[in-house]
C-alpha cells in the first residue's frame, strides 16, 4: 500500500484536532507537531510494511486481505492505548 495522499494525510490531521477539540482534550504540541506526527507515522506504515505483514501467523497472512490487516493493526493499537475500537 502506497502512503497516504497529502490531502488524506490532511484530513486525518483536521480529524484529531476536531476530536481532541471537542473533548477538550490539553495537547502539549502545536498544529504543526501533529502534522508532522501524522506524515512520519504514514511514512513508518510504509517503510515498516513487510515486517508488520511477516508477524502475522499463516494462514491468516495469507488469506487476509491488506483492509483486513490494517482493521487488525487498529483495533490492537487502539485498545493497547487504552481505547475501545469498537467506540472510534
Amino acid at each position: 500500500m502506497a502512503v497516504l495522499t497529502d490531502n488524506e494525510r490532511k484530513n486525518i490531521w483536521a480529524a484529531l484536532m476536531r476530536r481532541w477539540s471537542a473533548e477538550r482534550e490539553s495537547c502539549g504540541f502545536a498544529k504543526a507537531d501533529l502534522r508532522a506526527a501524522v506524515d512520519a507515522l504514514d511514512q513508518w506504515l510504509e517503510d515498516n510494511a513487510p515486517a508488520i505483514n511477516s508477524a502475522l501467523p499463516q494462514p491468516f497472512r495469507g488469506a487476509a486481505s491488506p483492509g483486513d490487516k490494517a482493521l487488525l493493526l487498529a483495533y490492537v493499537t487502539l485498545r493497547r492505548y487504552g481505547e475501545d475500537p469498537r467506540e472510534v
